[in-house]
This record gives C-alpha cells, structure tokens and sequence, in this order.
C-alpha cells in the first residue's frame, strides 16, 4: 500500500520543515503507517517529500529492506554506534547517529509525532537539529481515510471478529441454569471461560487481542469494565471484541448484548431502543455529515424516551454516557469521532456506531457495528445478527 502523503508534503512546506522523524516500534501507528514495517524495538523513520529512509539495527537489517515501504534502509553500525556508545554511553550514541543520520540526508529541521520521545528531541536539538511537534496530528488524519487495501484489511479482521462472537454466543446458548448461574460442562460459565473462547476463535483466525468486554449485569454499567466472575441468566451480558490482525496490524471492532433466560420489560426496552439508536445513527451517516450530527441522531432516541445523554447533562452517570463511535484503523480507537466534537466524514472513513444505555441498578445494553463512509452514503462491514435471547 503506498498512501497518499501529499498533505504532509503541505504541512512540511507550510512548516519550513525538510522532514518528518519518527522514533518508535511499530506500536505506535504513525511509525507503522509510514514505515510499512513491523518491529517491536525502536527504529527511526525519515519521511520526506522526496524519499523514506529507516534507520534500523543490524538485526531488523535484512528484513527492513525486504518488508518496508522506505526507498533506502541504513543501519546503526553505518554510524559507528557501538564505538560511541563505549565512549560516550548509549544516549549520547544514539544522539550522535541521529544527528549524523538527518545531516546525510540535508535534515536540518523535522517535525516529529507530537508524543515523540524527549530524551531523542532534546539529543538533536543540541546538535542543533531544529524538532518541532506536529499539533496537528497530520498523519493521523491521514489515516483516517482508508485505502481500499486497508478497508479490506478491516473487513478481514471483522470476519474472524465474527466468528469469535459466534463462538460467545453458542457457548452461553449452550449453557444450563442453575440457582440463576450459568453452567457448562458441570462447571459455572464465567466471564474469563467466555473470553478464552474468544481469544482461541481468534488465533484460528489469524488475529489477537490484549483484552476485551464479557461483562454481565451491574459490571456491564461501566461501559469499558471488561467483566470477571460467573455469569448469571436474566441479566444482559455486553460482549466487547475488538481484535486486530496479525498479519496487517488492522482491527475491527464490534458489540452484542446477549441475554440468556427472560429479560425484563426494562431490559427488553432498552435493547429495542438501542437498536433504534443504532438504526437512526447509521441512517445518518454520509460524506459530509459530521460525526456531531451522527452522535446527536443517537441523543435524540434516547432524550425523547426519556433517558440521559452527555448531551442534555453532561456530568450524567446513568443512561447513554459515551460518545456515539469513533475510527478504527491500526488503532481501535482513532479518527474520526462520533461525538460533540466529529468532524465532517469524507468517503474511506471507516467508524464503529455504538449506542448504549447504564445502569448499575438495571445493567447495560449496547450494539455496535463497524461500517466505512461510501461516496454515497455507507456500507455496513457487520453482518451479526443483533438479538437479546440466545
């Protein structure tokens, strides 16, 4: 995939910058999207309108050059780092390269990730290179606007999201009751057992996760307490994946609220008017529109049947208290915002939509679908069917 640069190439030329400098594993998204490679350990990426360079060590050497998207790779050992480092010690080393790394390039000024480390900003800026941050996060902005490589990509992860949620699902179905506990194999189905499904469903599936959402009754109020302990029948339970491929660094994301027994009218009532939400917010979405306008479609079903909204009272704690959905790319959470503040959506925006209501007295009830803005409107990325009872 080679990415479409042309507004940092702006933002460098407004800026008087000659470049812009990445120093981080491949973690951070930035680095990855501009870098096209993979590492856990550090490396430095120098983006400039003319040519990509990475600075890597001899061990990521071989594959840099192989798996990267950079025009040219050069090693630290180029620099005489070993020798620096025993006579200066490794931060002064590092300091020394950069420097000597930017100069053979004709670097003398680099915007840099606004969470760039210090130790490195402030190495070059006594060797007078010129390290400014980027405010503006052009880069992700950038990548907000997904390539159809890249939607691709999310579309993937999204089929093997689905299957571990089916595999969620089938194993509450399955489960017996028992003094209001759920039980499976003679043992109570807890949050963790469910969540281990999940997890092995993944891997089959070629992607992983640090973490997700199985959280039944009052845990389920919090909308990101990820659950612990036996689950219990008649009480609705949120499934929260958001898993990322481990071959393109992409993710998806998606929720079901599944209810295993007999719902409460009140349970009952806020699903059908979750999914109204859900309906209404996704009716809305279209280039142009702004994440604002997508958000408020959601406030207005829940204010007119009479629940809460950050919206009407911002320091609510009960009722829909989150933003509506947000941008999913190499990171599960980045732009665009479904939120007081979204901007306006263009075409290649892939976002979750994710109403819900709390409350630690009822539980909580939320559905999400992940969906990307078309030139006409959207294109739903989630075909799982959205049902209470199993």
């Amino acid at each position: 995939m080679d990415p479409d640069l042309s507004s940092l190439d702006a933002l460098l030329d407004e800026e008087d910058a000659d470049g812009y400098l990445v120093d981080d594993t491949s973690h951070n998204s930035t680095q990855k999207y501009l870098s096209g490679f993979e590492a856990h350990d550090p490396f430095v990426t120098l983006y400039t309108p003319e040519e990509t360079v990475l600075l890597v060590s001899a061990l990521e050497y071989g594959r840099a050059k192989k798996q990267s998207r950079a025009d040219e790779v050069r090693r630290v050992a180029e620099y005489d780092y070993r020798d620096l480092a025993a006579e200066y010690g490794p931060a002064e080393a590092k300091a020394r390269v950069h420097a000597s790394f930017l100069d053979d390039y004709g670097t003398s000024s680099v915007l840099t990730p606004e969470r760039f480390p210090l130790g490195p900003a402030d190495g070059l800026r006594d060797r007078d290179v010129s390290v400014t941050p980027d405010h503006s996060d052009r880069v992700t902005e950038i990548r907000a606007a997904k390539t159809d490589e890249e939607i691709a990509h999310v579309r993937a992860a999204q089929e093997a999201n689905e299957a571990s949620m089916r595999a969620a699902e089938d194993l509450i179905a399955a489960a017996d009751v028992e003094d209001g506990i759920l039980v499976h194999d003679g043992e109570p189905l807890t949050s963790e057992r469910v969540k281990e499904e999940i997890e092995v469903t993944l891997l089959r599936h070629g992607c992983g996760l640090d973490d997700t959402i199985v959280a039944c009754g009052a845990d389920a109020a919090d909308p990101h307490d990820q659950g612990s302990g036996p689950l219990r029948a008649d009480e609705a339970i949120i499934i929260d994946i958001f898993p990322r491929s481990k071959s393109t660094g992409y993710h998806a994301d998606m929720t079901r609220t599944f209810l295993k027994g007999e719902p409460s009218a009140e349970i009952r009532e806020w699903f059908d008017l979750t999914h109204e939400a859900l309906a209404a917010a996704l009716d809305a979405v279209e280039p142009g529109v702004t994440g604002e306008e997508v958000h408020d479609a959601v406030c207005d079903i829940y204010e007119g049947a009479g629940h809460d909204t950050l919206r009407a009272n911002p320091t609510a704690e009960t009722g829909f208290i989150h933003s509506t959905g947000h941008g999913v790319g190499l990171d599960v959470h980045e732009l665009p915002r479904l939120a007081p503040t979204g901007g306006e959506l263009k075409p290649g925006h892939v976002i979750t939509v994710e109403p819900g209501l709390y409350d630690p007295s009822v539980g909580g009830v939320r559905i999400e679908d992940i969906a990307v803005v078309t030139e006409d409107g959207y294109e739903n990325l989630t075909s799982y069917p959205v049902e209470l009872t199993v």
